[in-house]
């Protein structure tokens, strides 16, 4: 999962966010920043019943937020969503020693394509990277680092 930092320089460039279930989102909040949420239409719970594992399916929790404004939290995109996000500049994603690369290929007038490469300790900070490069433009991805 992508740093909250991260997160928050995606969405500057990013289209806006419309949630759907399995999104993950932290919301903006002192005491709740560590927290990661997930979009879901139904709450699932584990618990344990006379020493026997049980799945119960809820409409809410015991500690329950009746709702919160999108703008107060942050989107956490996942891998494929950043994928995405690069459409078809994206050319692959390789292991190079310790860290993963995210190569690029965007269309130049006249034929052919200008490269990039976005590397990071793992793929969706890889693809973040790339993602802030190909939106924020270059240059943008390093800001902060």
């Amino acid at each position: 999962m992508i740093s909250l930092d991260l997160a928050r320089r995606v969405s500057e460039v990013a289209p806006k966010w419309v949630p759907v279930p399995g999104d993950r989102f932290v919301i903006a909040r002192e005491g709740l920043l560590d927290d990661v949420f997930m979009v879901a239409e139904m709450v699932v719970e584990v618990g344990h019943v006379a020493g026997h594992g049980l799945v119960r399916f809820n409409g809410t929790t015991e500690w329950a937020l009746d709702s919160i404004a999108q703008d107060d939290v942050v989107w956490i995109p996942r891998e494929d969503q950043l994928r995405a996000l690069l459409g078809d500049t994206f050319q692959s994603l390789t292991r190079v020693r310790d860290r993963w690369v995210v190569t690029l290929e965007e269309p130049v007038p006249g034929g052919g394509g200008q490269e990039s490469r976005h590397s990071a300790p793992d793929p969706e900070t890889a693809y973040a990277r790339a993602v802030l490069w190909l939106l924020g433009g270059p240059g943008f991805e390093d800001r902060g680092a």
